[in-house]
């Protein structure tokens, strides 16, 4: 199912108030919607269905990242526990010149991902089936990375664990969250700080059209993590550290 006139119309103009023409990349955000909708009858990639929600709960939340201007060409960036693709895919699309590593532990959602990077073409993305406990204790990708991102559902503590391992000192995670990210913070800068991070800002922004809360979380890598972490697959979730 291909998006509607006003669906289009809604992503151009929401889009437009965070600052980005998606004129030029409209065709392969078009296309995008259509293998979601369509893979989503039988996968249940997502539970937001509807056209509104797909282009401004998922297309241009991703975006909403840009907000931040940490982003230059030439970066590397992994994107953890993408789901179908978000924020990493509309990232890509619209900046070309950074190259993704899109990272979700469950195989069908890799699967569509792929397919996605596939029928779109796409040359600075790559699909990873693997859990970021496992992918940071790889050499050749630990601390590799000039920036992690993740829509986060964990708490920040949990989340620190699973990206700050992947980054190298001098670059920095986001963490997209929902409003009332600020309970969160004070538990969390012990973590980060174990971890080799350092809060560096909030950022709270609404989502255009339906101002929905968000904020954007960023910690920069100061310090190199110690070795033992993270620790192993689902140690992280369910014994925060402290």
């Amino acid at each position: 199912m291909r998006m509607t006139g006003a669906g289009k119309q809604l992503l151009l103009q929401a889009a437009g108030e965070i600052g980005l023409n998606l004129e030029p990349h409209l065709p392969q955000f078009d296309q995008f919607f259509d293998l979601l909708t369509a893979a989503n009858e039988s996968i249940n990639l997502t539970a937001i269905r509807d056209e509104e929600g797909i282009v401004l709960k998922h297309f241009v939340d991703s975006l909403t990242c840009l907000t931040y201007p940490g982003f230059q060409d030439g970066m590397s960036i992994v994107d953890v526990g993408t789901g179908a693709g978000f924020p990493g895919l509309p990232l890509a699309l619209v900046r070309p010149g950074i190259r993704f590593d899109l990272l979700d532990a469950t195989k069908k959602k890799v699967d569509f991902v792929d397919s996605v990077i596939r029928t779109l073409k796409l040359q600075n993305v790559n699909a990873i089936w693997g859990r970021s406990e496992a992918l940071s204790h790889e050499i050749v990708k630990r601390e590799t990375y000039d920036a992690a991102l993740t829509r986060a559902v964990a708490t920040l503590q949990v989340v620190a664990e699973l990206t700050l391992p992947l980054v190298r000192v001098g670059g920095f995670v986001l963490v997209q969250k929902a409003g009332g990210v600020e309970s969160e913070i004070e538990p969390a800068q012990p973590a980060i700080k174990k971890l080799g991070g350092r809060l560096e800002r909030v950022i709270g922004l609404e989502l255009p059209i339906i101002k929905d809360k968000r904020n954007l979380v960023v910690i920069e890598k100061v310090a190199p993590t110690p070795p033992q972490y993270p620790r192993k697959a689902g140690v992280p979730s369910k014994n925060p550290l402290s």
